[in-house]
């Protein structure tokens, strides 16, 4: 098929057509919907809990056992007690949307990242006989990850976004000093960690003529 006066192909031939892209309010509503879902199931999880004596709870990652590898990633998807979810309910949710409205697909790799950095140096790095589970990590990991994104990505928009975050949320990063036993600091360092080493490798790089391409999403 051809079109314009003069009988041109379109797309030029070899060159596949480019698939009109999400919009702003689209890509709004998924990341709003992704959210939504990952809050409930928080939530739910901590009702199963709570139901089942904490039963949930024996998947914590417990330091320096080869078998609780196996927990890194259920770990930052469980609570111990609803105090806790709801502690994380809020960031989660505001950090998790305003990552994910870059791309669905690069804010879970961004968030896989989180999960193993924070866990394993959980697992690394805990004391002995503690058990360490909780969503603080990629709250801590987005945090981190929002922050630099901008600036490593060079886009404006979430220079701002990072720099407001860091104004309105700023005073959480006390929550990586080992200031309180309770607390998992070590799941606070290494999720910031996670979450700057992802907006490392996920960064935006400049394609041909120019534009901008996301490595992944």
């Amino acid at each position: 098929m051809t079109y314009g006066s003069h009988g041109s192909a379109w797309p030029p031939p070899g060159r596949p057509a480019r698939r009109p892209g999400r919009s702003g309010g689209e890509k709004a509503k998924a990341a709003a919907g992704l959210m939504a879902v990952w809050v409930a199931l928080l939530w739910l999880l901590e009702f199963v809990d709570v139901a089942t004596g904490n039963s949930l709870d024996t998947y914590g990652v417990s330091p320096r056992e080869v078998g609780e590898l196996r927990d890194v990633v259920p770990a930052a998807f469980l609570h111990f007690g609803f105090d806790h979810v709801a502690a994380n309910t809020l960031p989660l949710a505001l950090f998790g949307f305003l990552a994910a409205l870059r791309g669905i697909g690069r804010f879970l790799a961004v968030v896989g990242v989180i999960v193993v950095t924070g866990g394993l140096g959980v697992w690394l790095t805990a004391p002995a006989g503690s058990v360490t589970a909780g969503a603080s990590i990629v709250v801590f990991g987005l945090f981190g990850y929002l922050v630099v994104r901008g600036f490593i990505d060079k886009v404006v928009t979430d220079v701002i976004v990072g720099l407001v975050i860091a104004v309105l949320y700023g005073s959480i990063i006390w929550g990586v000093l080992p200031t309180a036993g309770s607390v998992s600091w070590q799941g606070h360092l290494f999720g910031l960690i996670g979450g700057v080493l992802a907006a490392v490798v996920f960064r935006r790089r400049a394609g041909a003529g120019g534009r901008r391409e996301t490595v992944i999403g």
